[in-house]
């Protein structure tokens, strides 16, 4: 087999990505030793090679293309297995040690997983947690993720999913909207409320609400003029101002339950759920530190 990369080229590639993490030619520089110059040079050798423009240089800033982001999360994972495949040779995996990257929806993130993590790095000290809070589906490969959480699973045969919980749902809404408006006891009454709605990212369409009644699950769509796109935090905020009735997650509202600053309706409709699983990509050679990450959240959050 023909060689497909020299030792300058490899080179050229970490530099590559200590320039992206660390935001600049200078501060990768002072990370390797190296002067901005040679680092500066040695990138432009492997644009020049690639074809296609890396970063965009300003006086001010160093920034990475939409070609660069993409090759930045392949080389960074390419770069990680490397390291990992010399720590699992020489016996040096008795520390969970590196990067992890790990993408996590913005309620669950917040209200779940978020503060189960110092409790994981004060455990495994030696790895850092790079985390993004997104409703999008995300690419593993392109974008060098290793874990994620989602509550609806990716059609995607290369991923293994576990689930974590049925998360259960509940309708709800401020008290002072229901003496104003009165309570729903049906779901025919939601046509008479302002019903407030979350748009899913992959679609752009309301989220169907899912309701128990008399052992079956029911989807239904209510109307409703307000619509809440990205953060499924906000129609939280507008049910407690009093803007309508909202299906949401109870663990988001439970405080608001308790503080009385929410109401719980429809309860003969309630018991319904949506499931929330933990994603990554199946593989013979699982990195330690996503192994002892993954066994972390299963043993804190599968209920």
């Amino acid at each position: 087999m023909s060689r497909q990369f020299e030792t300058l080229q490899l080179g050229s590639l970490e530099l590559f990505c200590l320039t992206a993490k660390h935001g600049g030619f200078t501060a990768a520089a002072k990370a390797t030793g190296l002067t901005a110059a040679a680092v500066s040079r040695s990138i432009a050798r492997l644009e020049a090679r690639l074809g296609v423009r890396l970063f965009m240089r300003t006086t001010r800033q160093v920034r990475l293309t939409d070609a660069g982001q993409r090759f930045y999360g392949q080389c960074q994972h390419a770069l990680e297995q490397l390291v990992e495949a010399e720590r699992e040779i020489t016996g040096e995996q008795t520390a969970p040690a590196g990067v992890l990257r790990v993408s996590l929806p913005t309620s669950y993130g917040h209200y779940r997983v978020l503060p189960l993590l110092p409790a994981f790095t004060r455990q495994y000290p030696a790895i850092e947690l790079d985390l993004h809070l997104s409703n999008r589906n995300i690419d593993f490969t392109d974008e060098g993720f290793d874990l994620a959480v989602r509550g609806r699973t990716p059609p995607d045969s290369g991923l293994v999913a576990r689930k974590l919980e049925d998360a259960e749902l509940v309708v709800v809404a401020a008290p002072d909207y229901v003496r104003a408006q009165g309570e729903p006891r049906t779901l025919d009454h939601l046509s008479q409320h302002e019903c407030i709605q979350f748009m899913l990212p992959s679609t752009g369409q309301p989220v169907p609400w899912l309701l128990r009644h008399e052992g079956r699950i029911i989807e239904h769509a209510p109307p409703g003029r307000l619509r809440c796109a990205d953060d499924i935090l906000g129609p939280v905020t507008l049910a407690r101002a009093g803007a309508g009735v909202l299906q949401t997650y109870r663990f988001l509202v439970e405080e608001d339950l308790r503080e009385g600053r929410l109401v719980e309706l429809l309860s003969n409709y309630a018991g319904a759920s949506r499931p929330f699983s933990l994603l990554y990509p199946a593989s013979r050679h699982m990195p330690l530190r996503v192994r002892v990450l993954i066994d972390f959240l299963l043993q804190h959050l599968v209920r």
